[in-house]
């Protein structure tokens, strides 16, 4: 791999956020109070600064502020609340989608990898009240595979986790009848890596060969979609399907690092080379390495703007778009490492 990514900085990220939790948007640089948090962003925040080395004090409190909030987020049947309002109150019901996934996701990942003692075994608690359930929807199955993958890396035999990825596998979606559309969506709409990356996750824990190369397949064809004129050009907000002609705009951030986590986990199980170029690509995209030729980042704090639009860059700045950043540049550091 090339050049190193810029060192993730939290400045930003931590200025979003107060004693209850990371503020969900913002209005340029400034926290949107009246929006509140929500347990989506919280749980990107615990895979985030969990992944961090060297953390500082900020990001280690971070970790345990984004525990105690997911931990008040669940049910005791796992089910997973995810607004809450700028006081502190719980504003919607406990459910079975993304945000549930998501918990998951950040749970397994910060039992598995934070330094905090403390964290990490609140969090294979947490993991396993939230295990208790299962989704029907593809991607809170599918995020809540990452997590247990994650989980199963450090500890093989942890019943809940094993469980759970073998209910994960047991539910993909075959392959489409179209060889030119193997996507197992009707259309692409949004986080699109993390299916393939789901897979490759489950049977790596699976030891399950076909769906590891389905999984790598799928990626490929993606990267592939996502790919112009040697940058990234990420599945715009609306997504798209075979034979509509490809939006062009409004892009995420989220896609760019969701293909990014991808990707670090692809290099893992297969030496190909467009893994680590891919990566490597994600946080040029955020460099200005895209369609528009603009940074996506505020180097002096570390936000991530909001979108790439046709007319420029919106530059709200809410913590969505800033973890996808700090994710991102990551993923690309550590590949480096890896390599030397």
């Amino acid at each position: 791999m090339g050049a190193v990514a810029p060192e993730p900085k939290f400045d930003h990220l931590l200025a979003m956020t107060d004693r209850h939790g990371t503020f969900e948007h913002a209005c340029v640089a400034e926290p949107r109070l009246e929006h509140g948090y929500c347990t989506d962003d919280m749980a990107r925040v615990l895979v985030v600064v969990s992944r961090e080395p060297d953390a500082s004090d900020g990001v280690i409190a971070l970790a345990k502020l984004a525990v105690r909030f997911l931990n008040e987020a669940q049910s005791f049947a796992g089910g997973c609340r995810n607004r809450m309002d700028r006081h502190g109150r719980w504003v919607d019901d406990f459910a079975f989608e993304d945000c549930w996934g998501r918990c998951l996701w950040g749970l397994g990942t910060a039992a598995a990898h934070s330094d905090i003692g403390l964290v990490r075994s609140l969090s294979v608690v947490q993991f396993e009240r939230a295990a208790r359930g299962r989704s029907v929807w593809p991607r809170a199955m599918a995020f809540a595979a990452l997590g247990a993958a994650e989980l199963l890396g450090v500890d093989p035999d942890h019943h809940a986790a094993r469980q759970l990825i073998a209910d994960y596998a047991k539910g993909v979606a075959a392959a489409g009848a179209d060889p030119d559309w193997p996507w197992p969506e009707a259309r692409l709409s949004y986080a699109n890596a993390l299916l393939p990356e789901a897979m490759i996750a489950a049977a790596t824990a699976l030891d399950d060969t076909a769906l590891c190369q389905r999984g790598l397949d799928l990626l490929e064809w993606l990267i592939d979609c996502e790919t112009l004129e040697g940058h990234l050009s990420v599945s715009p907000a609306a997504g798209w399907t075979a034979g509509e002609p490809r939006p062009g705009f409004d892009q995420q951030p989220i896609e760019v690092a969701t293909l990014a986590d991808a990707c670090a986990r692809a290099a893992g199980v297969d030496a190909s080379a467009i893994w680590t170029s891919t990566v490597r690509a994600a946080a040029a995209w955020f460099e200005g390495a895209n369609d528009a030729g603009i940074p996506m980042w505020n180097p002096a704090t570390g936000a991530g703007y909001d979108g790439l639009q046709a007319d420029g860059v919106n530059l709200n700045q809410g913590a969505e778009s800033t973890l996808a950043v700090l994710s991102t540049f990551q993923q690309a550091r550590r590949l480096v490492s890896v390599s030397q």
